[in-house]
């Protein structure tokens, strides 16, 4: 088995932060000087894990002794999870454009260009693997198609080679919202309004129907159904922690999206998850299908539809287990 492939804790775990310049050419936007925020966890000599998130993630994974704050990823990284800071060197970035200042067109190929010049510079001359959920899938098979020698291993969960239209519909109608709120000078409502569209899009109808089965009530004369007031709180949190430029930007990107899957000459896992609305399982298998002998489908089925992975953190767990130590190889 490849070293690479075989995480062994040699040193005390080290936790770092920065930012690297660097010189993109944009696909749809041109040359662009940029700055790449990133965050290193793990023993300096261990193997190398990239690891990505939907639209809103950023560098943080977990808290550590030195930053505490819980980051997106805290129950998919951690002591005793596959994705242990003490056996893996977890590398991630804050995405371009996710600061609200980049007021352009995004693909996720810039996103695999700004890692392909982010490793070289923090001396990482290729990845053990990158491990992508929603967003993050998207810009792992953009980093496989593109640079092909920076990574051994990619596993894609719940992120496909191009948008489902219906997916694309959604995040249409969540863009206009933004729009409506800039012209009423209401930014903040415009982008809440979004997140609650998009919460719908991201969870099932099982879930909804297990959580807020009760009767509407009436206040001051209004109809207020039970769902609302989780909607209102996801709106709100939204709201607090991302530019509205950036949900936007960040939200085209996805609809920019197009990979083709014979572009993927490596081992690749395919997580998919049955219910999950914005990715359907038939665009999986047909991922699945257009990589070919390279590619190992899992398919989950949980209620929670597309955010199955931050939710069904011990089932994902175990199959990245899985996927990042194959059949036949050691642990």
């Amino acid at each position: 088995m490849p070293a690479a492939l075989a995480p062994v804790a040699t040193a005390v775990p080290t936790h770092v932060r920065g930012s690297h310049r660097a010189e993109l050419v944009l696909r749809h936007a041109g040359p662009l000087v940029a700055r790449i925020g990133y965050e290193l966890q793990g023993p300096a000599d261990a193997p190398v894990l990239f690891v990505a998130g939907g639209i809103s993630a950023n560098r943080h994974l977990a808290g550590s002794a030195l930053w505490p704050e819980p980051g997106w990823a805290q129950g998919l990284v951690g002591a005793q999870r596959t994705l242990d800071p003490g056996r893996w060197r977890l590398l991630s970035m804050d995405y371009l454009g996710a600061d609200g200042q980049l007021d352009l067109p995004i693909d996720t190929a810039d996103q695999a260009q700004a890692i392909a010049q982010l490793l070289p510079q923090l001396g990482i001359a290729q990845l053990a693997g990158f491990v992508g959920y929603s967003y993050g899938a998207l810009v792992g098979l953009q980093l496989a198609a593109q640079h092909p020698s920076l990574l051994q291993r990619l596993v894609v969960v719940s992120g496909a080679h191009r948008p489902h239209p219906y997916a694309s519909a959604w995040r249409a109608l969540q863009r206009r919202a933004v729009a409506l709120g800039q012209l009423q000078y209401g930014d903040a409502h415009g982008l809440a309004l979004a997140r609650q569209f998009a919460m719908l899009s991201y969870r099932t109808p099982e879930e909804f129907d297990e959580r807020f089965d009760a009767a509407p009530v009436l206040i001051n004369g209004r109809v207020r159904v039970p769902a609302e007031d989780y909607l209102d709180a996801a709106g709100a949190r939204f709201v607090g922690r991302m530019p509205a430029t950036a949900f936007v930007r960040l939200s085209e990107s996805i609809d920019l999206h197009r990979v083709d899957p014979a572009q993927v000459q490596l081992p690749t896992t395919v997580i998919a998850v049955e219910g999950d609305r914005l990715v359907p399982l038939a665009d999986m298998v047909n991922l699945v299908e257009g990589l070919g002998s390279r590619a190992t489908l899992r398919v989950l089925r949980s209620a929670y539809g597309h955010d199955a992975f931050l939710k069904e953190t011990d089932r994902i767990d175990a199959l990245l287990a899985s996927a990042l130590h194959p059949p036949g190889e050691t642990r």
